[in-house]
């Protein structure tokens, strides 16, 4: 089930249970997962993507085997907010991701998620070579706990 907005997927959630951010590259998927109060984003790993059957399947053995409840995917907007082919990319990996995971699955604006993450990985003073390893998963941490925080803060209004 495709979300258009977090309310949307907040309505779609059970109360408690994981989450997974994904910062979806060309060549990679970043993924990150969150505590089943979902409180705290923590980076997991990074994906090679090979053919969209085979990264599903991957991301759909996360979803197993961390019981998760949804999926956060970020959503790669432009400066001024709009959706270029990225995002478009984007929202077609969403469709057919939805074709083999049954789980809300919404979008979260990651304009700066990888600078934010870049920033993070310098202060703790990464190595080049290190943080070429890790950060989209890294940025996938930013991403999904920028809407855990929205999430949080949807369910303290309500």
């Amino acid at each position: 089930m495709i979300c258009a907005r977090l309310e949307e997927m907040a309505a779609a959630l059970p109360r408690t249970g994981a989450l997974a951010g994904l910062d979806l590259g060309t060549r990679t998927i970043g993924v990150a997962v969150s505590d089943g109060l979902r409180r705290v984003a923590s980076p997991l790993e990074t994906v090679r993507r090979k053919k969209f059957g085979v990264d599903a399947a991957r991301l759909a053995a996360i979803a197993t085997d961390r019981a998760l409840a949804g999926i956060v995917l970020g959503l790669p907007r432009n400066m001024d907010g709009s959706e270029g082919p990225r995002a478009q990319a984007t929202r077609a990996f969403a469709r057919n991701l939805a074709g083999v995971i049954d789980l809300p699955i919404g979008f979260w604006d990651e304009r700066l998620s990888t600078v934010a993450a870049e920033r993070a990985l310098l202060e703790a003073d990464a190595s080049r070579k290190r943080r070429a390893e890790v950060i989209d998963h890294v940025a996938a941490a930013y991403i999904l706990q920028g809407a855990l925080d929205r999430l949080a803060y949807l369910e303290a209004e309500a």
